[in-house]
């Protein structure tokens, strides 16, 4: 049974008419609380965390606000006008805190670390970013994908401690093992990382000859990726820790992968629902009969009326992509176009001057209907 959603005042713990600057208040306190890197022993922490960023997410945008404050949750569900999803919950936090391509630095460090953290936390790997290609049959029924990524990663000789086997670690002379040094600046007091030490808050007595003693290198690393059934272009995932390693065995950072959907021959795609145009006789347009119409999952018949248009549309249900949340699907939506002969032996033109004499005005309902429309033109 699916959990249900808690309201999104009440995740902040604020009132419907609160302002925006209240809100990111309540979401800075609750967001530092509850972040994943410091409840390591949580395992509900990210959930309360990704609940908080999806709340922040949704009231600080005045569209989306209003929208849930008519809907709720169901302006965000499928058929919703915003269905398309939340950005990512550590994107959040780091736009509303500052702090640049990883979490390390910026405000992050005054909350996560000074005397009561860990100098490691400050000294978290870069994020990165991998754009990667797939095919449309990728992105409808999902796919296991494997990347090869050039990052700064453990060093295989020191095991990312960046000292020569045998060497020590002692801790750093000039911050005194907290990773950071504060200057005074007037009436101000600035904490910044320390030079020596690089924030990890020790030194080695012999660094490592392999990686020069940041216990990290760049090599090759080669990732494997579920993508969901039903992503759509401009999508991205995020590969916890298989980011850039941090220094003298930080942790890594993030790596986020925009997903680009290649352009198919056949079809084109729109949110759930898929468009192609399917060529037909001008004989199977005028009497009627089945076409074979391509499907992602193989070929369909499409049962084509007598007396069909060129360029009317026809649906399959069920035969366009899978939404992401797994619980419904698109349509395919057919175009029909009436192909029209173009050479004609003397046989079948004299027979199809035939036809046309026999043809009367009922038989062009759509001729007829314009030219009245048109009359004056013709005078």
């Amino acid at each position: 049974m699916a959990t249900k959603k808690r309201d999104y005042y009440e995740v902040l713990g604020v009132g419907r008419s609160t302002s925006e600057e209240e809100i990111k208040r309540a979401y800075r306190k609750l967001a530092v609380k509850f972040h994943p890197d410091k409840n390591p022993d949580d395992p509900h922490a990210e959930e309360k965390f990704k609940e908080l960023g999806e709340a922040y997410d949704v009231l600080m945008d005045a569209d989306k606000r209003a929208a849930y404050d008519r809907f709720g949750h169901a302006a965000f569900e499928q058929g919703g006008r915003f269905r398309g999803g939340f950005h990512d919950p550590f994107d959040i936090f780091r736009e509303v805190f500052g702090g640049g391509a990883g979490i390390g630095g910026g405000i992050f460090e005054t909350f996560f670390g000074g005397i009561a953290g860990h100098a490691e936390d400050r000294q978290r790997g870069a994020d990165l970013r991998y754009d990667m290609q797939i095919t449309l049959e990728e992105a409808a029924f999902g796919a296991e994908k494997e990347i090869e990524v050039r990052k700064q990663d453990i060093c295989d000789k020191c095991g990312g401690t960046g000292a020569e086997p045998g060497s020590r670690s002692i801790t750093c002379p000039v911050c005194g093992g907290r990773g950071q040094v504060i200057s005074s600046r007037g009436f101000f007091q600035v904490s910044q990382t320390c030079p020596r030490c690089g924030g990890v808050g020790h030194i080695v007595e012999k660094p490592c000859r392999g990686c020069g003693g940041e216990g990290r290198l760049e090599k090759p690393s080669r990732i494997k990726l579920k993508v969901p059934a039903g992503i759509a272009d401009g999508s991205r995932l995020r590969s916890s820790r298989n980011g850039e390693a941090g220094i003298r065995g930080g942790p890594h950072g993030d790596l986020y992968v925009v997903v680009h959907v290649q352009e198919h021959k056949i079809f084109q795609r729109e949110e759930d629902n898929l468009y192609c145009e399917v060529p037909i006789p001008f004989s199977v347009a005028t009497l009627g009969g089945e076409v074979p119409v391509p499907t992602l999952e193989g070929k369909a018949n499409l049962k084509v009326p007598a007396g069909t248009q060129s360029g009317q549309m026809f649906k399959l249900r069920g035969k366009g992509i899978i939404h992401v949340n797994g619980r419904e699907r698109g349509d395919l939506l057919v175009r029909v176009m009436v192909e029209v002969p173009t050479r004609l032996n003397a046989e079948q033109r004299a027979k199809l001057q035939e036809f046309a004499e026999l043809c009367g005005e009922e038989n062009t309902p759509l001729g007829k209907s314009f030219f009245e429309r048109a009359k004056e033109f013709f005078r």
